[in-house]
């Protein structure tokens, strides 16, 4: 096995494709992580900024989380029904493109990576914070634990669905059974103690009130709430990853995730209350709300320090489903013609490569422009999230109507529903959180629909360009005047004049004379080529001196190629570059390079009638070992590509 199978694994056929479908079991870490992380911070989040209330603050986070979890509700039957609708995957993006318009299906694209990548970004950060801040002595390393974190998450992705499924599927389901249990623990306790139970390590005591709570308050709360929905559309994106009955299989998982999800948001409200916990300022003292939760239901023992471990793990991890999801919606809107081609490809594992890597990417640039402390992005999370939402619902409305069919009139009423709700929504977070950051969002989104409109743009000229129906052209034809650059007679140089002399029979061989490397072409040129070109009735081809006082090899081919081609309007220039070929990597520094360097810049400057013809000579892996030859001769040999 070789080390690129041992690290990304052996290529997949796609005749293999079946075995990486996922069951909605494996399906919960692949597409839910995003989501179901979100309960150790969307609470705090929204209690945060009921700390000014003080014990009153507790109070209020229970319709406010009432109030997410309908939202959520509202939005999971709405996803439902686009899986239903859309079983190759209806993501945001596909669903407001094919009813809404190209333009609202840009504008869902747009809002998604953002959210992305901002999804990427925080979660792993926000895991090495926590970590951070149980072991303090770590904090010097933040970035670099961040970008060990990132560099671990891409190559498990990029192994493919089925292995990536079976590597978070442990962390997974411990962070899920741990705080389940100690929810339904905290539950039991508080029913049997009337509502109000003995907390076995008692949180910090909250602040004394010091301002009222108002509508505005209330609002900001709940946008910062919502950034506990987040990740709930991955599953309708990434429908085709799922085994068959693909569409049973994809609503089981995201039902699965739901539930869960709205459970910890109703039991993390509920025990917050019972047991008076809220959130503490940052800085000395600071307590997450989950951390204080499990030592008032449990106390600091084992089960304590495995659950928030399988937090801090979860939290760190939760950047996978944006590495799900990305490269799906990066294929989708490349299918379009809205980007790069690359993105469409499938890699060795049969996932997305390009768009793991492009994801990796910006999340480096995040979280080495941040430091590894991102916190000040997350309430830009829910602004990308919710326009998806809506435009996704505004989709399935116009779907519905268009379509009929059975119980349309209900399914249309659904997602007007949802899509209503997450207006508002869209609204009031951006409103309340455009001066804390929302502005970017603002800002960032139509920058990348004038990207995306500008390489469907690029796109479409080339097709206009290229386009010909008419049949061949065989008129005027003419053999291409070849050209052969070299710097000295030896078996590349033969190689590459013998295809010349079948190409035409009008060859001029280019042999730049420069101080460092004189040569002796000029001196041998009738004995080497002339003669037996004459003798095997080939015309000779015509030796062409260059003289390079300035030590220049590349540039003076360059322009001859470029004032030949200006003299000969009617007529191609075929330039046969002979080159070596290395068997091995590192053997790519021993050599200058130079065929590469010209072809480079005859791409970069020639025209319609330039064709740039490589004649490889592959390299020995053993060459047999050769008297050392004097100087003189040693230059004489030298090809093109290393003088």
């Amino acid at each position: 096995m070789s080390l690129v199978d041992l690290v990304f694994g052996r290529p997949l056929s796609a005749s293999e494709e079946r075995g990486e479908k996922l069951g909605w079991g494996p399906g919960i870490p692949v597409f839910g992580l995003d989501a179901l992380s979100s309960a150790a911070y969307g609470p705090e989040a929204a209690l945060t900024l009921l700390i000014p209330l003080g014990v009153a603050g507790v109070t209020y986070i229970l319709p406010i989380t009432l109030t997410i979890i309908v939202l959520l509700l509202i939005v999971y039957f709405s996803y439902r029904q686009t899986i239903e609708a859309y079983p190759t995957g209806g993501g945001s993006y596909t669903v407001a493109h094919e009813n809404l318009g190209a333009s609202a299906g840009l504008l869902a694209a747009a809002a998604l990576m953002i959210d992305y990548t901002l999804t990427a970004a925080v979660g792993i950060s926000a895991g090495v914070g926590a970590l951070v801040s149980a072991v303090p002595s770590l904090q010097p390393h933040t970035l670099l634990l961040c970008l060990v974190i990132l560099f671990l998450i891409t190559l498990v992705n990029l192994r493919g669905a089925r292995e990536t499924g079976a590597a978070f599927l442990i962390p997974t389901y411990l962070f899920i059974g741990t705080l389940l249990a100690t929810l339904a623990i905290g539950v039991v306790k508080t029913l049997i103690a009337a509502g109000h139970p003995v907390p076995v390590a008692a949180p910090p005591p909250l602040k004394p009130v010091a301002t009222a709570f108002t509508a505005w308050l209330a609002l900001k709360a709940f946008s910062s709430g919502c950034t506990a929905m987040t990740g709930v559309e991955a599953v309708s994106n990434g429908v085709k990853a799922f085994k068959a009955p693909v569409v049973k299989t994809a609503q089981r998982t995201l039902t699965v995730i739901i539930g869960i999800l709205a459970i910890m948001l109703a039991g993390i409200a509920f025990l917050a209350h019972a047991y008076h916990v809220g959130a503490t300022p940052e800085g000395p003292g600071y307590q997450s709300v989950l951390s204080q939760l499990i030592a008032a239901v449990a106390g600091r023992d084992i089960f304590y320090y495995v659950t928030i471990a399988s937090i801090l793990l979860v939290l760190s991890l939760s950047a996978n489903t944006a590495f799900a999801d990305f490269p799906r919606l990066c294929r989708m809107v490349a299918d379009d013609g809205y980007l790069p081609h690359p993105f469409v490809q499938r890699g060795r594992r049969l996932v997305y490569s390009q768009g793991i890597y492009a994801l990796a990417a910006l999340c480096a640039i995040l979280l080495v422009a941040f430091g590894g402390v991102t916190d000040r992005l997350i309430p830009l999370y829910a602004i990308g999230a919710f326009m998806a939402f809506t435009l996704s619902q505004s989709g399935m409305v116009a779907h519905w109507r268009r379509k009929r069919g059975p119980r349309w009139r209900r399914n249309m009423y659904v997602n007007g529903l949802g899509a209503l709700a997450t207006a508002i929504t869209v609204g009031v977070v951006t409103v309340s959180k455009f001066a804390e950051g929302a502005w970017i969002t603002v800002l960032l989104i139509p920058l990348i629909i004038i990207l995306m409109l500008a390489t469907r743009g690029h796109y479409d000229r080339v097709l206009s360009e290229i386009a010909d129906s008419s049949p061949l052209d065989l008129t005027a034809l003419r053999n291409p005047l070849v050209v052969v650059p070299v710097l000295g007679w030896n078996k590349v140089a033969e190689k590459a004049m013998r295809f010349a002399l079948t190409l035409s029979s009008d060859v001029q061989v280019v042999h730049v004379h420069a101080e460092e490397c004189p040569g002796n072409l000029e001196e041998n040129w009738s004995r080497l080529v002339e003669d037996p070109a004459r003798k095997a009735n080939f015309p000779p081809p015509q030796l062409k001196v260059i003289h390079s006082p300035f030590r220049y090899v590349v540039n003076p081919i360059v322009d001859y190629v470029l004032d030949l081609e200006k003299a000969n309007p009617d007529r191609q220039i075929a330039v046969i570059v002979p080159e070596l070929v290395e068997h091995h990597w590192y053997q790519f520094v021993l050599h200058n390079q130079r065929p590469k360097w010209l072809k480079a810049l005859l791409l970069l400057k020639g025209s319609q009638r330039i064709v740039l013809i490589t004649v490889p000579w592959y390299l020995e892996k053993s060459a047999p070992h050769r008297p050392t030859r004097p100087a003189s001769q040693k230059q004489a040999r030298r090809p093109l590509s290393r003088q």
